[in-house]
């Protein structure tokens, strides 16, 4: 049936001439969008197939074969998959790992390729720790994003995409790595560093740990801030090519403690103004649909005792920690890699506060534009 046939009132005699159908050499499409919308029939003149619209969505229309041959055009199809925490933001769907699992796609849908954008986030370090001299703060977990438009640690740009296929692909969140305590015996030590996050085959670095007075600070995803004795100081960590920056350097006069690198700048120093040096920020994403800054450098910290007194460094924007002079510390904010503060504090038995753990967030296209 290629043709409506004259009628004896002089009626049309090709379907190109009535107002709801279309005459081509070509099947309709998803995005066919008829202007008569739900009815509209579609004839092919070359495979003498006819369609006819069961669904006018825009951009998603479903046409029904009722001509020579068979099948149906259909509209998108979405991937399947499961894993993590799923949520929603416009035309993307996205899983968050706040802990290790996997993340398995059964169908990819109608969509090829499916492209999968992520950010993912190591564990952040401890601060350093001291009862009488200054210690750094703890380095931000390393950070890498293949969000488009975004960017990954360390002034990077963003990463290649992941192409999906059928498969499973296993998750692994870094935990932060653990506070320490100012023991007994006074001795000065750095912090803890943070565990690597994996993914796709990737993998992000923990962050470094910060420094106690002269002690060496930890190399990581970003690096921790030194701390100082007052006349020698720390090394501070470098960070990771690509997914954070390195620490600070304490500073002797005044005796002062450095912020730890984040995946967004590096550590601050003393500012001269009565401040230890600050955690370097983060890095924001709005890859969940709200902009998030995560994995924020940890603040350094200084002897409560000293003249001129210096305060405590401020923690990065990121979930990065502010560095301590009297009393337990609290932990960076979980699942952004943030590093911990330094703590010096003469009341042994005091503790730094864990860095941050690591996240996997990933999303892909679910509607059609």
């Amino acid at each position: 049936m290629t043709k409506a046939r004259d009628n004896a009132n002089g009626g049309a005699t090709e379907f190109s001439e009535l107002t709801d159908t279309t005459v081509s050499t070509a099947d309709p499409t998803a995005s066919s969008n008829p202007a008569s919308g739900v009815g509209h029939i579609w004839e092919n003149k070359t495979s003498g197939e006819m369609y006819v619209c069961s669904d006018a969505s825009a951009g998603d229309n479903i046409w029904k074969n009722v001509g020579d041959g068979s099948g149906e055009i259909t509209g998108y199809t979405a991937p399947t998959a499961t894993g993590g925490t799923v949520t929603t933001s416009g035309i993307y769907k996205i899983h968050t790992f706040t802990s290790s699992g996997n993340f398995a796609i059964s169908a990819l849908g109608s969509a090829s390729p499916v492209t999968l954008e992520y950010v993912m986030v190591a564990g952040g370090a401890s601060g350093g720790q001291d009862n009488n001299h200054a210690s750094g703060g703890g380095g931000a977990g390393g950070y890498r994003s293949s969000v488009v438009g975004e960017s990954s640690g360390g002034g990077a740009s963003a990463e290649t995409v992941i192409t999906a296929s059928t498969t499973t692909y296993g998750i692994v969140i870094g935990a932060g790595g653990a506070g320490v305590t100012v023991p007994a015996d006074g001795s000065a030590g750095p912090g803890n560093n943070g565990a690597n996050t994996t993914a796709f085959g990737l993998t992000a670095i923990g962050g470094g740990a910060g420094g106690g007075a002269s002690s060496a600070a930890g190399n990581g995803g970003s690096g921790g801030g030194s701390g100082s004795n007052g006349s020698q100081n720390g090394s501070a960590g470098s960070g990771t090519s690509g997914q954070g920056y390195a620490g600070a350097t304490g500073s002797t006069s005044p005796k002062a403690g450095a912020g730890g690198g984040g995946a967004g700048a590096v550590g601050g120093n003393a500012n001269g103004s009565n401040l230890c040096g600050a955690g370097g920020t983060g890095v924001s994403s709005s890859i969940t649909g709200s902009a998030v800054f995560r994995a924020g450098g940890g603040g350094g910290a200084a002897p409560i005792n000293d003249s001129p007194l210096q305060y405590p460094g401020a923690g990065g924007a990121g979930g990065g920690t502010s560095g301590g002079m009297n009393g337990n510390l609290p932990n960076a904010d979980a699942n952004t890699g943030g590093g911990s503060g330094g703590i010096t504090d003469s009341n042994t038995g005091r503790s730094s506060g864990n860095g941050g753990s690591g996240v996997v967030i990933i999303r892909y296209q679910y509607l059609a534009e």
